[in-house]
């Protein structure tokens, strides 16, 4: 499910124009995790930019998953997104496709640098990161241990990545001229 805040209105105030389906408050996702919680279940928070889906993606929200009973992912907004050229798909799609996804129980788009605000409101069982990060250099690693959050890593697929595939798009679309 794409959470988002207001009825109609996503965390930026973007109007959702009515669309049904998975389309929800904040609060309300918080409801249904702390239903979730009281029954037992595991919640798994990871977050990414999903910028252009591939396999790698898929087996990683897999593995994520497979860590607790409820996934919720938060895809950084645009304007958090400190890549030069990216994001190529915007947000509420990349929101769109990664909720989508089989693994996938709830998704929010969230407009801050770092997760820390996400995961004081989410307040996971299991926090799922890439292997590219570690403890030491995790920005939310302290937010993670101060909601009690264990740290997951998850190894990525090697040569699958969106930043490649952004390269490999832009280099078919426009050769280099030797």
């Amino acid at each position: 499910m794409v959470v988002r805040a207001g009825a109609t209105e996503d965390i930026r105030g973007i109007v959702t124009f009515g669309m049904a389906g998975p389309v929800e408050e904040l609060p309300r996702l918080r409801a249904r995790l702390d239903a979730a919680r009281q029954q037992g279940r595991r919640i798994v928070l990871t977050n990414g930019i999903f910028d252009v889906l591939h396999v790698g993606h898929l087996r990683y929200l897999r593995a994520a998953r497979s860590l607790g009973d409820v996934l919720v992912v938060g895809v950084n907004a645009d304007a958090a997104v400190g890549k030069p050229g990216r994001p190529l798909v915007p947000d509420v799609e990349r929101a769109e496709l990664v909720a989508a996804l089989e693994p996938v129980d709830y998704v929010v788009i969230f407009v801050e640098p770092t997760a820390d605000s996400l995961l004081r409101a989410v307040r996971p069982t299991v926090y799922a990161k890439g292997a590219d990060y570690n403890t030491e250099i995790l920005p939310e690693a302290a937010t993670a241990r101060e909601v009690g959050a264990e740290l997951a890593f998850i190894p990525l697929t090697p040569g699958h990545s969106s930043t490649l595939l952004a390269h490999e798009l832009r280099s078919a679309v426009s050769p280099s001229r030797d």
